[in-house]
């Protein structure tokens, strides 16, 4: 009797071509930062540093709220999310634009018009300095908590499927995000997410080109879909131990994404930085169409990858240990003969990566200079606060880097995970 051999699926690896996009990536967002740092003597004051001046336009600014709200975590969980339960994610995108529509309407027009940098400013004039304090230090805890997940989840769930050097992505981009947001502040954040965006739409059109053409064509993915019960809008189940209905994505998500865009830090930190109250509103529609784009583009992947594995689930056959390495099987898989494509979405997936990071590193400072440091000494010259703010980014930066380690702690998927630390963050807050 011969013996039993063990059968282990093949682990899939990146090649150097595919290193060489990913390195390529992080150079030029390394480039804008320095250009930014460096132009016209760089930041004089820390209103540069944190608002860029008050004069940037709606384009670029809608965008960089596009990318900081797709993450890595999103990157590789929405299209998970819709590969195992359908397309109705996208009813996340209603939510998305009642949350526009609102925070345009509500509170846009209140902190642009108070000429505030930190969000928490508002509460001292409404409730006094100690509510203030504690809502900065809340903010900084739980952003940094959030931080430390989007830098390391895509380290860990990348070195899981292909054997990618967990401590080297980590390090790489968390060092360099840490660095160009140091150097050029609220520009350098807003510019690399601008760039960050079409990397990230690139990396998912070419998934679903060429998914599709594996596929039969896009009729052909589209009946699959159908008759997997993957074209699911139609749930409108009122049970709420429901899992995901139509229900929790719009009213839900609504008011998860008002807690984020109408009086979050990272968030109103950016519009209240454009040249007049018109641009930021424009500026927040940019965002609803950048993040339209970007969220069908991510749910057009999940049923282009259930088309081509509704037989063969990696998952249960064990190519996979876990649905959010899904993306990055499905990339190795399809590209396998196209060297450098992978990598276009590993720099994907990082890009998500910086955006998020760097916008939370340069709002951690931001209320820490304006909450803490600022009042306590009225007298820093702006040459020296300017300092400080620059200071604070790279002592954040490292923090998180240094955080991210934690969060191989928490159970559960990473798009679960991030909505998990969400929900705790926008709770505490509202206890304040």
């Amino acid at each position: 009797m011969g013996s039993l051999e063990l059968w282990v699926p093949e682990q899939l690896t990146f090649s150097l071509w595919d290193y060489g996009v990913f390195g390529l990536m992080l150079l030029i967002s390394t480039g804008i930062g320095l250009f930014h740092g460096l132009a016209k003597g760089g930041q004089k004051t820390s209103e540069d540093f944190f608002t860029g001046g008050r004069q940037m336009s709606a384009l670029p600014v809608g965008l960089s709220l596009s990318a900081s709200f797709m993450s890595a975590i999103q990157v590789l969980g929405v299209p998970a999310e819709a590969y195992r339960y359908g397309a109705k994610f996208l009813w996340m995108c209603l939510g998305q634009l009642l949350n526009t529509l609102l925070t345009a309407g509500l509170f846009l027009p209140v902190f642009y018009r108070l000429g505030l940098t930190s969000t928490y400013e508002y509460l001292e004039r409404r409730f006094g300095r100690s509510v203030r304090l504690c809502g900065t230090v809340q903010y900084v805890v739980a952003t940094t908590l959030y931080t430390g997940i989007v830098i390391y989840a895509p380290a860990l769930i990348l070195n899981q499927v292909t054997g990618l050097d967990i401590w080297a992505s980590l390090l790489s981009t968390g060092i360099i995000c840490t660095f160009y947001t140091t150097i050029g502040g609220m520009k350098a954040v807003i510019w690399t997410d601008v760039f960050q965006v079409f990397v990230m739409l690139s990396g998912f059109i070419a998934i679903i080109i060429r998914g599709v053409l594996l596929a039969g064509g896009p009729g052909r993915v589209l009946a699959i879909a159908t008759n997997g019960s993957r074209i699911n809008f139609g749930d409108f189940n009122p049970d709420p131990r429901s899992r995901y209905t139509v229900w929790t994505f719009v009213l839900g998500g609504t008011l998860v994404w008002l807690s984020m865009y109408g009086v979050n830090q990272a968030q109103v930190q950016r519009y209240v930085a454009c040249r007049s109250e018109r641009e930021a509103r424009t500026a927040l529609l940019v965002n609803q169409v950048g993040l339209f784009c970007i969220v069908s583009s991510a749910v057009a992947c999940g049923l282009v990858m259930f088309a081509l594995y509704k037989d063969c689930d990696p998952l249960l056959a064990g190519y996979i240990s876990a649905p959010d390495q899904y993306m990055p099987y499905l990339v190795l898989d399809i590209f396998e003969t196209f060297p450098g494509v992978p990598g276009l979405f590993l720099a994907c997936a990082y890009s998500g990566t910086l955006s998020t990071a760097s916008t939370s590193i340069n709002a951690m400072a931001a209320v820490t200079v304006r909450d803490i440091i600022k009042p306590k000494l009225p007298a820093l010259s702006p040459r020296r606060l300017t300092l400080i703010s620059k200071g604070l980014s790279l002592i954040y930066g490292t923090l998180c880097i240094t955080v991210a380690a934690l969060a191989s702690l928490l159970g559960g998927g990473v798009l679960q995970g991030s909505f998990t630390v969400m929900g705790v963050t926008c709770r505490c807050a509202a206890r304040l």
